[in-house]
């Protein structure tokens, strides 16, 4: 079902106001954002038309963009990835854990998204692993999932990091496996502590190797005594690192991972209104008790902080350590079900189907007992890149 308002509806209607808001100037990545939601599932990708096998009834469906920034398109990748995840999880309590980096390294990272998003997840994994396998802590291997969001409600950008993580792991000498305190994970005030002073070393360590990109607003940055003393309060303040408590079993971190991992900056629920060049969004204000509100912006505005949370071309924002790492992904988890006596379930074989079988695609709305079968395959149109822009590379 189309929601009333879509985010390509604001493109549609805003684009020509952001371009000429960025005097032409707009890169070639987020010029393809903008071309794929606003061709998604519209006659431009092609499609094709299924027919009810019981009582006729025929629609047309158009193709998807596929593209990651596409509030449309990540439903069906979300699930194909809940799926592969559902046979990881293990029968012990699981903890949410956030790591944010300061305000003031935003505009930092807006210059420098892949490296300084590359450090935000390695920072994070860092602190995790040193707390939890010091002996005084937890003394053990866990498991951590971690995705990258990078805006907040009111889709500033806001890069941190949320970490699903295992509530125990498997001791150094991987003969038993070392549970967590009931309810509790690690302290959060010692994880601040050393994320803050992993990542700043870090940061620091790329600015010496001329690895940052410092223009506009940061040229002032350029010199290594001024880089050192803007980063230097924020050594003074905690850094914020939240825990949440455990989730209540392993169909609740499915229902979390469903929320979390395939989001985009806004979702099309969130849009109220589109009128007069402007566009009104529903977000939460959490510096008020977590209140519903109404923000509205110009359009040109409203894109311009949507392609903010454009991801680096390649960037993996879903990423998996310890004994969830994908080089030994299988290896840990059959270790961990041996050390906790939890049997293995067997896979369950995707259904096969015959190469000249018809494509069905979902049950008949007309009828509600037929499914509807693939009969024609609509070619997609002719499409010409917009002309007149001028593509300059933000990366």
């Amino acid at each position: 079902m189309r929601h009333r308002l879509e985010v390509a509806d604001v493109v549609r209607a805003h684009r020509r106001d952001f371009v000429a808001a960025r005097r032409g100037r707009v890169a070639l990545s987020e010029n393809k954002v903008l071309d794929a939601i606003e061709r998604c599932r519209t006659a431009a990708l092609g499609g094709h038309v299924s027919q009810c096998d019981r009582c006729g009834h025929e629609e047309i469906s158009y193709n998807s963009c596929r593209n990651r920034h596409c509030p449309k398109c990540m439903v069906s990748a979300r699930e194909k990835w809940l799926a592969a995840r559902e046979d990881d999880l293990l029968p012990i309590p699981y903890f949410h854990v956030v790591f944010t980096i300061p305000h003031e390294l935003a505009i930092v990272a807006q210059q420098n998204k892949k490296l300084i998003y590359g450090l935000l997840f390695e920072c994070a994994w860092a602190t995790l692993r040193e707390i939890a396998g010091d002996a005084k802590h937890l003394g053990a291997e866990i498991g951590v999932l971690a995705v990258l969001h990078t805006w907040g409600q009111s889709l500033e950008h806001h890069p941190h990091v949320h970490c699903v993580v295992t509530g125990g792991g498997i001791a150094p000498d991987g003969q038993s496996w070392v549970p967590c305190r009931n309810g509790f994970f690690l302290p959060v005030r010692v994880l601040g502590h050393l994320f803050r002073g992993k990542f700043l070393h870090h940061l620091k360590r790329a600015f010496n190797r001329s690895l940052l990109t410092l223009k506009g607003s940061l040229e002032a940055l350029a010199a290594r005594s001024d880089f050192n003393a803007y980063l230097r309060p924020l050594y003074e303040v905690p850094w914020v690192v939240y825990a949440k408590p455990p989730f209540g079993g392993p169909a609740h971190v499915l229902k979390y991972l469903a929320r979390y991992t395939h989001r985009v900056a806004i979702a099309n629920s969130r849009l109220v209104a589109l009128d007069e060049g402007r566009v009104s969004f529903l977000w939460k204000d959490y510096a008020h008790g977590c209140r519903r509100r109404v923000m509205t912006l110009s359009g040109a505005e409203f894109l311009r902080r949507f392609l903010l949370h454009i991801l680096p071309k390649g960037f993996k924002r879903i990423r998996q350590y310890g004994l969830l790492a994908n080089r030994h992904h299988g290896e840990k988890l059959e270790d961990a079900r041996r050390l906790l006596s939890v049997p293995r379930e067997p896979s369950r074989e995707p259904e096969g189907a015959q190469a000249d079988a018809p494509r069905k695609t979902h049950s008949c709305p007309a009828c509600g007992v037929g499914t509807m079968l693939v009969i024609t395959e609509l070619p997609a149109l002719n499409y010409r890149p917009r002309l007149g822009i001028a593509h300059c590379d933000t990366s």
